[in-house]
């Protein structure tokens, strides 16, 4: 599989970790307390995790992300989409709640965590590397499944 083309709309997006891309309606809840967008599973080692997500794909709602929300349930998440590939910096003005940043390459791959992120932190928190996209989950909860860079995602619709 080549390169990620860069998508015109969210409904268009798909990162792949260089096998063919999976796209699935039906793997979204139908009760679900927060928005959601689609399903994203991070692929570590054997284990797969899914995370119910909310996909913030414009500069409006990638300024907000998740600020002033007091809490989010533990398989839930945020993608931030950047139209290419960029150096994302984030910071926790207004999050209430700490969070692992997970910074996402062209091809779906994890270079680099950023763990437990300080809520209300106005130090900046940005990517090594150019990056396509970032998830955003629950503090601690890499560590916990044992989500590391070099790992791959794939987002179902």
């Amino acid at each position: 599989m080549g390169p990620f083309v860069p998508p015109m709309t969210r409904r268009s997006f798909l990162l792949a970790s260089g096998m063919a891309a999976l796209m699935a309606t039906d793997a979204l809840p139908s009760d679900a307390e927060t928005p959601v967008d689609g399903v994203i599973e991070v692929i570590s080692g054997e284990a797969r995790h899914r995370f119910t997500i909310e996909i913030a794909d414009d500069n409006d709602e990638r300024s907000r992300g998740l600020m002033f929300r007091e809490s989010m349930p533990g398989d839930a998440g945020m993608l931030f989409i950047y139209p290419d590939e960029r150096v994302a910096s984030f910071w926790m003005k207004n999050t209430y709640i700490p969070l692992d940043m997970l910074f996402i390459a062209n091809d779906g791959t994890i270079t680099q965590i950023a763990p437990m992120t300080e809520p209300h932190s106005l130090t900046p928190v940005r990517s090594e590397l150019p990056v396509r996209a970032v998830l955003e989950i629950n503090g601690g909860m890499s560590e916990t499944l044992g989500i590391e860079a070099g790992d791959s995602i794939i987002l179902y619709r």
